[in-house]
């Protein structure tokens, strides 16, 4: 997607930049505070317990180890992506509300980490339609923001220096996300145990 919709990929297509990233981020932002809303809602009988604290937790250990690749598959979803046929079909901003909706989502495209299950599986424990979409929106936001890495992007080489650049940079914050899901996880089954005791 970063090497799609860059500067230099709408500017070839006689896009706008601005107004593609505007509608991908607004739709990433908005579709996930909706499905966080629902979800919110729909975990109230249960939200707020010790057993939503406690499968919150367990889920996030065992999305650690489905990220390691522990039990030999990988983290649970689709093995679709966004049709990219769109890129020469539609409007800018049409294609920008529909890739972002979708990735925005994050399970309705590939799910490459278990965080994405995790955010959503928050959104549940939190047991409010409003607290449920504050996650989702900041979840929808985070993930629709990384595509203004190419934002500065106007030439060829520059958009494979920086395509390269995050390529390598990619397996450290990985490891950095996995490290602070473990630690928050650990902690929450921690704090939910000696409360217990």
């Amino acid at each position: 997607m970063l090497a799609s919709i860059s500067p230099l990929g709408e500017r070839a297509r006689q896009q706008h930049y601005a107004v593609t990233m505007a509608a991908f981020i607004a739709a990433s932002t908005v579709a996930c505070a909706g499905l966080g809303a629902l979800l919110g809602g729909a975990g109230a009988p249960w939200a707020g317990t010790r057993a939503s604290m406690l499968v919150v937790g367990a889920l996030a250990v065992i999305g650690v180890l489905l990220d390691a690749r522990a039990f030999g598959t990988r983290v649970p979803g689709p093995r679709r992506q966004v049709n990219e046929d769109w890129l020469v079909t539609y409007r800018g901003w049409v294609y920008g509300i529909g890739f972002g909706a979708q990735l925005g989502l994050g399970v309705t495209t590939i799910v490459t980490a278990s965080i994405t299950w995790i955010a959503f599986a928050c959104a549940a424990a939190s047991g409010s339609w409003a607290a449920g979409m504050l996650v989702g929106a900041t979840f929808g936001a985070a993930r629709a923001l990384t595509v203004l890495a190419t934002a500065r992007v106007h030439d060829p080489v520059a958009l494979r220096t920086t395509l390269a650049r995050l390529d390598r940079v990619r397996p450290r914050v990985a490891r950095v996300a996995t490290a602070l899901q473990l630690t928050v996880a650990l902690a929450l089954l921690a704090t939910l145990a000696v409360s217990a005791a």
